[in-house]
């Protein structure tokens, strides 16, 4: 954090795409940053999207060498790698759209090279620091079963990614996240629909705990569908991102019935609701 009389902190973003924009426009709001400079390989388009903001159009992200403390990747997946290698290398601390990389090990070598270069290499999981999934992690104590869904209708400009690298990819965070152990069996079916990659899929996990998760992710749901549902010993737990809305059902009482037609149960509950 900046205080009056101080530079402020200088950053750029690589990609000024979508998703791009949304982090220019963030950027452009935070008090103590400059946005420095802008960079796209259509040039015409970087200059269209800096002008605004009074920031300077690059063509190549290592024209930002020296002129940056910090820099958004926000290009294709295919070139994360690289983009954020370079800019590792020059000196800037990184923040890197999801997914981080294509594979694993070019991830490892990212944060091999952030930590050889002392900077801050960090990845866009913005659903971690959504209110709802911060105030879940207060709720949840020992989940047994959580069942996860993000449906929603295709959109054309991702094509490239499946529906597990642009939208599964947050949840599977979240369940990582929320359960203790680690996966002992994972499961996987899926399917093409609009593109050329997978745009349905449902993943079973496995935890050495023996807690089981299932996360469905669609992007050929005409309906935008966004909940988590969790079971623990004592509560159901049902989250809607949509209205960032949590209910906690917990059982009260329980009462049996005997008699000489019929056994009788009856279960009362009650249920909070938290609104973040």
């Amino acid at each position: 954090m900046t205080h009056a009389g101080e530079p402020k902190i200088r950053g750029a973003v690589v990609g000024a795409g979508h998703m791009g924009q949304y982090h220019i426009l963030a950027l452009a709001e935070i008090w103590g940053v400059e946005l420095v400079g802008v960079v796209d390989s259509d040039f015409a388009r970087a200059e269209r999207v800096a002008a605004p903001y009074g920031a300077r159009a690059f063509r190549d992200h290592r024209e930002l060498a020296g002129l940056v403390d910090f820099a958004t990747v926000a290009v294709p997946t295919e070139q994360h790698f690289a983009v954020a290698r370079d800019l590792l290398e020059t000196g800037a601390h990184v923040l890197v759209e999801k997914p981080m990389t294509s594979t694993l090990e070019e991830a490892k070598e990212l944060f091999r090279i952030a930590r050889q270069q002392n900077r801050v290499l960090h990845v866009g999981h913005v659903e971690r620091f959504n209110g709802a999934v911060q105030e879940l992690r207060k709720i949840v104590e020992r989940p047994i079963l959580i069942e996860s869904r993000r449906l929603g209708p295709f959109v054309p400009r991702v094509q490239n990614d499946s529906v597990v690298m642009d939208l599964m990819i947050h949840d599977i965070d979240i369940v990582l996240g929320l359960v203790e152990g680690e996966p002992r069996k994972i499961t996987a079916v899926g399917s093409s629909v609009h593109s050329s990659v997978t745009d349905v899929a449902t993943v079973q996990i496995v935890f050495d705990s023996g807690a089981m998760a299932t996360i469905t992710a669609s992007r050929a749901t005409e309906e935008k569908i966004r909940t988590l549902a969790i079971t623990q010993p004592d509560a159901y737990i049902l989250l809607d991102y949509s209205h960032q809305d949590i209910q906690i059902h917990r059982r009260a009482a329980q009462e049996y019935t005997l008699n000489r037609e019929s056994i009788r149960y009856r279960q009362a509950s009650f249920v909070e609701h938290l609104l973040v």
